[in-house]
């Protein structure tokens, strides 16, 4: 409940901090910036420092690198319907926010940044806040529907579903309706789209 507050202030936050935009000095630009070095510096000592590393690292296999290759690849053929559909964004745009499955901290900060010198201020943040958007509610869809997304789909569509969240936020929901066996799996898949992800992003937006 704690962490959910947090992330809903956090968003309050922003969008009053992307209304006031043109009126905000450059340094607060720059700070952003800098906010997302140390988010990615961030998550690359979480990484490092995770005692189960070596775990991963042990079950990392040319199969076990199938289910997120599939995962990023299912979210970015399914972005070109929906993208036309709702025309609210662009489908390059759509690419990158759906490129990285789930990672709602850095495809907003990320997409914002990148974006902004192409299209301006405002617009830029309504690309991040919709990134922000879309990644918190898959996220949510995958905690509440893990066990019917494991009953009628599959145990490793609960692990796909999570995307980047499967190997923290998600990972207890797929342990719990999954199995300690999958732990291993979820891992992997996790942390292949969380390294791949800025890659992605940056791929996406800069077409």
């Amino acid at each position: 409940m704690k962490g959910s507050l947090i992330v809903a202030g956090c968003f309050a936050g922003g969008f009053i901090a992307g209304r006031l935009a043109e009126y905000s000095p450059e340094w607060l630009h720059t700070a952003s910036l800098w906010l997302l070095y140390l988010l990615m510096l961030q998550v690359g000592l979480g990484i490092g420092s995770d005692p189960k590393v070596k775990e991963m690292l042990r079950t990392l296999t040319p199969v076990s690198l199938l289910l997120p290759l599939t995962t990023v690849a299912g979210a970015l053929i399914l972005t070109y319907p929906v993208a036309f559909m709702l025309k609210a964004v662009c489908v390059t745009d759509s690419l990158a926010i759906n490129s990285v499955c789930g990672y709602y901290s850095l495809s907003s900060i990320m997409l914002s940044q990148l974006k902004e010198p192409l299209v301006g201020a405002t617009l830029a943040a309504k690309i991040g806040a919709v990134a922000l958007l879309a990644n918190v509610v898959r996220e949510l869809i995958a905690l509440t529907g893990a066990p019917l997304i494991a009953r009628h789909c599959g145990k490793e569509a609960v692990i796909a579903a999570a995307g980047v969240t499967s190997v923290d936020v998600c990972l207890p929901a797929i342990r719990r309706w999954c199995g300690e066996r999958y732990v291993g799996l979820a891992l992997v898949h996790g942390t292949v789209i969380d390294i791949a992800s800025p890659f992605m992003l940056t791929l996406f937006a800069s077409l």
